[in-house]
């Protein structure tokens, strides 16, 4: 399930997305008709994913794999609206790579329609959680 549309922009901290899937009917993620405000973390963690992605596409030379991330955790979450199936204006997910290494990331992020601020929050990401576990 992809409901990102195109990356904005794009460097080694941050990345820009933009999407209009919240307004499609068929929408993955909606049930009885509604896209809740909470379906908006989904939005951001595709964004975190697509930057880790170009990370690792563009500091590789060749075929590199991205590290698989798992989101572990959410701290200071803000949702400034009840749902998105509503929202007019085509969505833009900002994420911002505030820390991190080799095994985890930490990003802040937001979700805009316009001038108006969505849903906000930080994230943390483990990569390769499943490499790190023993048998």
């Amino acid at each position: 399930m992809c409901l990102l549309d195109e990356v904005v922009s794009w460097d080694s901290r941050h990345l820009r997305c933009r999407s209009a899937s919240h307004r499609l009917e068929r929408n993955p993620l909606r049930a009885r008709g509604l896209l809740g405000i909470a379906c908006g973390i989904e939005y951001v963690a595709q964004a975190m994913a697509v930057h880790g992605a170009i990370g690792a596409e563009s500091s590789g030379g060749g075929a590199v794999r991205a590290a698989v991330g798992f989101l572990a955790g959410l701290r200071d979450v803000r949702m400034h609206a009840p749902r998105l199936d509503d929202i007019e204006a085509d969505l833009f997910c900002e994420v911002h790579r505030i820390a991190g290494d080799a095994g985890t990331a930490i990003y802040s992020f937001s979700l805009n329609a316009e001038q108006r601020t969505l849903l906000s929050g930080r994230a943390t990401v483990v990569l390769d959680a499943m490499q790190r576990v023993s048998p």
